[in-house]
């Protein structure tokens, strides 16, 4: 007897898939690496494979779907209400097949690579501003221990960088020149890659 739903438990090396016939009567609950886990797939009838939402789920979601089969995600947080045991990976698909059919469950859009490319550049480009962020302040924190200030705002940043990479200023000791313009440099770089980001 073939299964008619399964609650797919991903991680990095074992996964953990929980099988039921269309009655709801349990099948198997067993361990199956990383590595053979679409040959798994591969040999089954078409089904509904439930899983969490987590961060390599819409991969593997797209890499289950291209088998033949139905694939529904869930929010981690709508799961956790049914792991009514000890936290354990055979527990956790369980709780995912036992969610799957909650009339009130809300599924997770499986995302192309496409939306998952543009995601990735929001999150790339929201990480360099934060660390520009930071390099920006520890320039001012720096100078201003030396009694050297600029207005707030990105924009008067460059004066202060333009004092620090000035060859004929005498107002900062060589150990800190290094040191601020290696800030400097960073912030820079740091600078270029948003703006390339934008463009995309």
């Amino acid at each position: 007897m073939y299964a008619a739903t399964i609650g797919l438990d991903i991680a990095k090396n074992v996964f953990q898939v929980y099988g039921a016939n269309a009655a709801g009567d349990p099948l198997f609950n067993r361990r199956v690496s990383r590595a053979a886990i679409l040959d798994f797939f591969s040999k089954l009838p078409p089904c509904v494979v439930a899983m969490e939402s987590c961060s390599t789920a819409h991969y593997w979601g797209r890499s289950i779907s291209a088998l033949g089969h139905q694939v529904r995600l869930i929010h981690p947080a709508y799961v956790k209400p049914f792991v009514n045991r000890d936290k354990t990976d055979a527990n956790d698909a369980e709780a995912i097949h036992e969610a799957l059919f909650r009339r009130s469950m809300r599924f997770v859009p499986l995302k192309s690579t496409s939306h998952q490319a543009s995601t990735m550049l929001f999150k790339t480009r929201a990480l360099l501003v934060r660390q520009r962020v930071r390099a920006v302040n520890a320039l001012r924190a720096h100078l201003a221990e030396l009694g050297i200030v600029a207005r707030p705002g990105t924009s008067n940043v460059s004066s202060l960088i333009s004092i620090v990479r000035d060859r004929q200023s005498k107002s900062l000791p060589p150990s800190a020149i290094t040191a601020l313009k290696i800030i400097a440099r960073q912030i820079d770089t740091l600078t270029k890659d948003i703006e390339v980001s934008k463009k995309h």
